[in-house]
């Protein structure tokens, strides 16, 4: 499928048959959001990958749309709030493959620690968002790669995150910031209003 085509037919899907997912389509969903960009390539989003019958039924605690646990399929999207502690490697690891070459940021190696150290000082909150920002690339590559694989799925932020953090036994490590149910959809609903093109261009300077 066309990269156009799939963005032109995803819809939030809510709906899903019982046809469980093939082990290699898991795989190849993952496999789209760690191809994501991520700041600095920080790498700090994380899944779990909730598909037994028992775990889905034991998740019905944490959100009130029942389609959620109907899904086959259920990717917990996290993000790794330590992923800081690995910034400088992360950022020898851009100087080494060369992806500042012809930019001003070429000789970032020379005040890496500065760099470096700015990320550190991130408050809570911002740190947080700015985190969340990268899981959300992650996981639009996974809610596109799902449609070219005949799937659908629906970006749910409607859940009980400390409820889903104890329910999956995450350490403090993680917050959980979205689940995306996956399946085969079982319905074809048309394509949601959207504003025209005129209304979104604020300006052209």
């Amino acid at each position: 499928m066309e990269l156009n085509e799939a963005i032109q037919s995803r819809r939030s899907i809510r709906k899903f048959k019982t046809d469980p997912i093939p082990e290699n389509y898991i795989t190849e969903l993952i496999e789209a959001g760690r191809l994501a960009p991520s700041g600095s390539n920080l790498q700090s989003t994380r899944y779990v990958i909730i598909k037994s019958e028992e775990a889905r039924a034991k998740f019905a605690e944490c959100t009130p749309l029942p389609f959620v646990t109907q899904a086959p399929l259920i990717i917990a999207c996290c993000i790794n709030k330590k992923v800081l502690d690995t910034a400088e490697k992360r950022s020898k690891e851009l100087m080494q493959s060369n992806a500042f070459a012809d930019t001003p940021l070429a000789n970032m190696n020379r005040d890496s620690e500065t760099y470096n150290k700015r990320r550190r000082e991130m408050d809570e909150e911002s740190l947080k968002s700015y985190l969340s920002l990268n899981a959300a690339i992650a996981l639009e590559h996974i809610a596109l790669r799902a449609v070219d694989l005949g799937l659908g799925s629906c970006w749910i932020m409607m859940f009980d995150r400390e409820k889903a953090k104890k329910i999956l036994e995450l350490d403090e490590r993680y917050d959980v910031v979205a689940l995306l149910p996956i399946g085969y959809p079982d319905q074809n609903p048309p394509q949601r209003p959207r504003l025209e093109l005129n209304e979104l261009v604020i300006q052209t300077i």
